[in-house]
């Protein structure tokens, strides 16, 4: 196994959010059954637990609007949906973080207006500035946002790593296809197997 320098290293949680992942939440009708099947909100919280313990950086990621939806350019089919469920309005419950995976003092929250991370946020900068370059995604959904953010962070050149039982999607079959392809941009780990590389020791000598 190869190790994971925890100090070059950032875990982070895509969309943790409770109109996303919640089962009450605007967006359950299309992610919460693989949420519960997958006990993947479970998952990402021993992920983030253990890389935390370890030294990594942790990180979140959250879309949230100005009431009223002023920010939101709504150009694709579920931006739209923003709009007519009226959801994700910063300082409100649905915008916020679950207690499941919540949050440590020491994390950094990143919160931005599109579908992936990077776009028109400062999460590039907050890595850089942290010395990090090696990511690790956890969340939802695996072929969308999760996807979406890994492929930018492959191009900005970070070793980018997917924990394959920390993401979900809105079926089996499309965080499958996921993987698949990203396992061609970056490398597809297990929660296991991340937390494992991220705590062995480096060789002496």
């Amino acid at each position: 196994m190869t190790r994971i320098d925890p100090a070059r290293t950032a875990l982070i949680a895509i969309h943790l959010q409770r109109d996303i992942v919640g089962p009450a939440g605007a967006f359950a009708p299309i992610f919460h059954a693989e949420i519960e099947r997958t006990r993947v909100l479970d998952t990402s919280a021993r992920a983030l637990s253990g890389a935390r313990h370890a030294g990594a950086k942790i990180v979140y990621t959250r879309v949230a609007f100005k009431p009223g939806h002023t920010d939101l350019v709504s150009n694709s089919p579920l931006l739209g949906m923003v709009a007519q469920n009226n959801c994700l309005v910063d300082g409100t419950p649905g915008a916020a973080l679950v207690e499941a995976a919540a949050p440590a003092d020491t994390d950094t929250i990143v919160t931005h207006t599109r579908i992936t991370g990077f776009q028109s946020s400062e999460l590039d900068v907050v890595l850089r500035a942290a010395g990090v370059d090696t990511v690790a995604f956890a969340g939802v959904a695996t072929n969308i946002s999760v996807e979406g953010t890994a492929r930018i962070a492959s191009e900005l050149g970070y070793r980018t790593i997917v924990l394959s039982d920390a993401c979900s999607a809105g079926t089996e079959a499309a965080h499958d296809a996921a993987l698949e392809s990203l396992g061609l941009l970056g490398e597809v780990f297990t929660t296991d197997d991340f937390l494992a590389a991220l705590t062995l020791r480096p060789r002496s000598g």
